[in-house]
């Protein structure tokens, strides 16, 4: 027994040491360069100067646009998820919603620059139909809707995978107890679901939260958010202590909001040992 228990915690080694080197020294390293400024001096002012107005505000329009984009991601890949589980080729169809997640981020923010252009595809069709040119790129409209194309294949995936777990004799009991549609979803199929549901928004709401690139490329600077005042902190101002900072609050943003979505799976598990017991 104790032979075995050497060999497993020899096994945990390369974990244990990839966690330290690559998560817990970045983040000590973040927190370490969050106490000083430009000119290399020990301050607390960085942690002051966060909770002014202006980052504030920032941190506002931050939440709000990855809560939009969260939002409008579940609005789309919940029914997408469903209508998948219904089809016969189901495997095919979710590997097409998958495969654009593969190309260079890049890439794709580049195609839709040249849809959404004055000159692009998009208001061509406009054109056509009548409407005329319009002002699409470079605004809070393109910059959401490019970001829910991204971050769709990852709300979907979590979903898909709950609703193939769910038991179907449920739904079927809860259709011969007289439920309707709209209610056998509400009580059925979203509650057993939820966990996929939390599981979606964790992925697509965190990474949201520090968007930096597509607010640079689509949305043109217009949409400020914490993702973009590190790159700027970091590569412009050079004040790495101020970004770091930044980076801090994140990072404590992004924990608890970890902490919240998986609350629920821990509930279901307890629920389950209960039953068990």
């Amino acid at each position: 027994m104790q032979t075995k228990a050497g060999t497993r915690n020899a096994y945990l080694i390369p974990y244990v040491l990839w966690m330290v080197l690559f998560v817990v020294a970045p983040v000590l390293l973040v927190i370490y360069y969050s106490f000083f400024d430009v000119e290399g001096n020990f301050t607390f002012g960085n942690y002051a100067r966060f909770f002014t107005p202006v980052y504030m505000q920032m941190t506002l329009s931050s939440f709000w646009y990855a809560f939009l984009i969260t939002a409008f991601s579940l609005l789309i890949s919940y029914p997408t998820a469903y209508m998948l589980t219904r089809t016969k080729h189901k495997q095919l169809w979710l590997l097409l919603i998958i495969l654009p997640s593969w190309i260079n981020l890049l890439l794709k923010a580049y195609a839709f620059i040249g849809l959404f252009g004055t000159y692009g595809l998009t208001n061509s069709l406009l054109e056509v139909v009548g409407i005329g040119t319009q002002q699409i790129l470079f605004t809070d409209f393109s910059f959401i809707f490019v970001s829910v194309y991204i971050f769709i294949p990852f709300m979907i995936l979590p979903i898909f995978n709950a609703l193939e777990e769910m038991n179907p004799s449920l739904i079927y009991a809860a259709r011969d107890l007289g439920a309707s549609s709209w209610l056998t979803f509400r009580r059925v199929i979203f509650p057993l679901t939820l966990s996929g549901v939390k599981s979606g928004c964790q992925a697509v709401f965190i990474p949201a939260l520090s968007l930096f690139m597509i607010t640079r490329l689509i949305a043109g600077n217009r949409v400020i958010t914490l993702g973009t005042a590190i790159e700027q902190h970091f590569l412009v101002t050079q004040d790495w202590g101020m970004g770091s900072t930044i980076a801090v609050f994140l990072i404590i943003a992004m924990a608890v909001i970890m902490f919240l979505t998986g609350s629920g799976k821990k509930e279901v598990r307890n629920g389950k040992k209960r039953k068990a017991v």
